[in-house]
């Protein structure tokens, strides 16, 4: 195998492996806050992509806080969807906003598609108005995502120390000082909740598309320049000499040096 071969063969193999990682392998699904404010009332939106290219999403499930429960929750209507609030009982009782002792919550909102659901490359969004939110800390909201074809994505993981998890549970930073949101939560002021469209996991998923297709095309230059330069060089030096073929009749300059001195008249 030439130098050059194996040149375009590494850049190949490199490029692909850039693309590979430069390129999410799933869109998941995220949560934006109306606002982030220890006990306050919010309204969550939960934005959900198909992420399969044959089956629809037909039922979505979030689980909500059992440790800090909310003692409000409201689903908002969604043409096609039905919607089910399902209550537990607690194992302590929490004050809600009046003073009154509350022994039950919802815990979890099932939303089933009584239509067609979410058809490939589509998405929906499903909203809720909760409250109060906790005092501090991260509110996860693990949600499990079904499709026609009985398949399912559960979006329950935690991130720790800031890591990128593969399915990350929606989450919600509280707190107005909070630093830049886990993948899966999308923080907005209250004005701007309805227009959320992406979240600081979907911009870094894509800068790093971005980053792989910059770093293919200037892999792809240079192995252009490699090429080119290996054909004005032409064959190696070992191979270019100035001794003829033997039994080509002719002969190389040290023998007709030697029949001149001997044809020379004495």
């Amino acid at each position: 195998m030439s130098r050059l071969q194996k040149f375009l063969l590494v850049t190949a193999a490199a490029t692909a492996a850039l693309l590979g990682a430069a390129i999410p392998a799933q869109a998941h699904v995220t949560v934006s806050s109306s606002t982030t404010d220890p006990g306050a009332y919010a309204t969550l939106t939960f934005k959900v992509p198909n992420e399969s290219d044959t089956a629809s999403t037909t039922e979505l499930t979030v689980d909500l806080p059992t440790d800090t429960p909310f003692t409000s929750v409201l689903a908002q209507d969604i043409p096609g969807w039905a919607v089910d609030l399902v209550s537990s009982d607690l194992d302590d009782p929490v004050a809600d906003g009046h003073g009154d002792s509350i022994t039950s919550a919802v815990t979890s909102v099932q939303w089933t598609a009584t239509g067609g659901g979410i058809a490939p490359g589509r998405f929906e969004t499903f909203t809720l108005s909760v409250g109060p939110l906790p005092e501090s800390g991260t509110l996860y909201l693990p949600t499990v995502q079904r499709y026609s074809d009985g398949s399912e994505s559960s979006w329950v993981q935690q991130a720790q120390g800031g890591a990128q998890t593969e399915h990350p549970a929606p989450n919600v930073v509280i707190g107005a000082a909070a630093a830049q949101p886990a993948a899966g939560s999308s923080v907005a002021a209250p004005a701007d909740a309805a227009h959320t469209a992406s979240t600081g996991s979907d911009r870094w998923g894509v800068g790093l598309g971005i980053t792989g297709i910059v770093l293919a095309l200037l892999a792809a230059g240079l192995a252009g320049v490699a090429f080119g330069r290996v054909r004005r060089i032409g064959p190696p030096a070992a191979e270019r000499h100035d001794a003829a073929p033997e039994g080509s009749g002719q002969e190389g300059p040290d023998h007709e040096s030697s029949d001149r001195v001997l044809s020379a008249p004495r």
